[in-house]
């Protein structure tokens, strides 16, 4: 029995998300079964905020993990710390979760080293456990344990894709941004904006991703969206929160930047 507190992991609050189909009801249904789940989609369109409501839903410990290039097996499964009165084993995320029975996150899992997502493997099929090598110890993982995964396929290259043999262990979903209906609902509840506002930004941020492609790697995303929102909400002026919350964060050129200006005093003409 892990003596680690549960309830430092728990989600607090319900965060606030809108469904857009019956994920809700895959996941459960994911979830019942112990299915490790992969969440695909662009930056920004609610791929995080998904995972952290189902875990607050389900009544379940979240432990998410910031994937990137410099992190090693170690970071995820734990390794020796030497101390004045010798060495002591620090447990990783991952091993955490499977001890106490946690959803574990690895957000970006694209961004970590081919070398090390193969820990997660054994953790996603039948025998759900985790080898501690360094330790001599293997885990079986917790009854409530699940692991899931999240990256954009949008930035996929050769170098920065999953192995097909990672892939094939886990269930999927495809996330998009919202449809602009529902989008303009999700920005006024989420920030207290007026529908009309939402709306007015949502059409921005259609122009923006119908440049992917031509001339942008990505699109405005949802998330920039609701800052643009709270900025307009505590009372900035619109041209300048959409410019500092829109368009600059994604973009350097020039060309773009004036053609998003454009749209932009446009709409809040």
């Amino acid at each position: 029995m892990s003596s680690v507190d549960k309830d430092q992991y728990r989600v607090a609050r319900e965060p606030y998300y809108q469904p857009q189909g019956n994920e809700v009801a895959l996941y459960e249904a994911a979830y019942r079964n112990r299915l490790p789940v992969m969440v695909k989609g662009p930056t920004g369109c609610g791929k995080s905020r998904f995972v952290e409501y189902m875990a607050w839903k389900l009544g379940k410990p979240l432990i998410t993990v910031a994937c990137n290039e410099d992190m090693t097996a170690s970071d995820l499964v734990g390794r020796y710390l030497l101390e004045a009165n010798g060495t002591r084993w620090l447990d990783g995320p991952l091993t955490t979760a499977a001890r106490i029975g946690a959803i574990c996150y690895l957000d970006e899992i694209v961004e970590a080293r081919q070398d090390t997502t193969v820990v997660i493997h054994p953790l996603t099929d039948h025998r759900r456990t985790l080898p501690l090598d360094k330790k001599g110890e293997l885990i079986e993982a917790h009854p409530d344990f699940q692991l899931v995964i999240s990256y954009n396929p949008g930035y996929q290259s050769l170098m920065k894709d999953l192995k097909q043999s990672t892939k094939q262990r886990f269930t999927a979903f495809d996330f998009d941004y919202p449809e602009a209906e529902l989008e303009t609902i999700i920005l006024a509840k989420e920030t207290g904006l007026d529908e009309a506002t939402a709306g007015k930004l949502v059409k921005i941020g259609q122009t923006a991703r119908n440049l992917k492609g031509h001339g942008l790697d990505e699109g405005i995303s949802t998330r920039l969206l609701v800052y643009a929102s709270t900025l307009i909400k505590d009372g900035i002026d619109p041209h300048d929160a959409c410019r500092m919350a829109l368009v600059r964060p994604i973009t350097d050129d020039a060309d773009i930047r004036e053609t998003l200006d454009h749209a932009i005093d446009a709409t809040f003409a």
